[in-house]
């Protein structure tokens, strides 16, 4: 009885392991000019509102953004952005990473398209820059969702917090322009 119990508790704690270990997400860092030439649509962009629900056993949340400036691609008035989690009736789905938005949110975002049309964020988190307006000055600015998340480093061989932050949103338009006229990855 004793062995059986044993070989239980084994398993029990080897599939609360795997578990946490599935929930981990691993970012690779990544820099403007990486996102800028990866990504199809590079935006100013204001959320209107977020759906989520199930779609082949998952849940995910569709956010409709308003499109206020295009810095690469052509992605018309409005785009939709389909993303991983959410909250569908009393179950909650978060995916380490994952950026989620509110309506009314000024946000720069890096985007690829999917399969079914729609797009997703470029490496998530990391493609995803918020827009602040600072009272003092009257200029905009952006914080790098990964500012907080810490992203992997190949070379250091560590994970460190290290997006952009308090960078003025003409200082990383200029950064994306910059990597886009150096060529490479998609064209516009």
């Amino acid at each position: 009885m004793k062995r059986i119990r044993g070989i239980a508790l084994r398993w029990v704690f080897a599939a609360l392991v795997a578990c946490a270990e599935a929930r981990a997400t691993t970012v690779m860092r990544m820099s403007v000019e990486k996102l800028a030439r990866t990504a199809e649509v590079v935006a100013r962009a204001r959320c209107v509102a977020n759906v989520t629900g199930w779609d082949a056993g998952e849940i995910w949340t569709v956010t409709t953004f308003q499109i206020e400036e295009t810095w690469k691609g052509a992605p018309g008035a409005l785009i939709t952005v389909r993303l991983l989690g959410g909250r569908a009736g009393n179950l909650t789905s978060t995916v380490d990473g994952v950026p989620r938005f509110q309506a009314g949110e000024d946000v720069v975002l890096f985007l690829e398209r999917t399969a079914r049309g729609d797009f997703s964020v470029v490496s998530w988190m990391q493609g995803t820059f918020r827009i602040r307006l600072e009272r003092k000055t009257g200029e905009e600015s952006v914080a790098q969702d990964t500012a907080a998340f810490p992203t992997y480093d190949p070379e250091t061989r560590r994970f460190e917090a290290s997006g952009i932050r308090g960078t003025r949103l003409d200082v990383l338009r200029e950064q994306v322009a910059a990597a886009l006229s150096a060529g490479g990855g998609r064209k516009p």
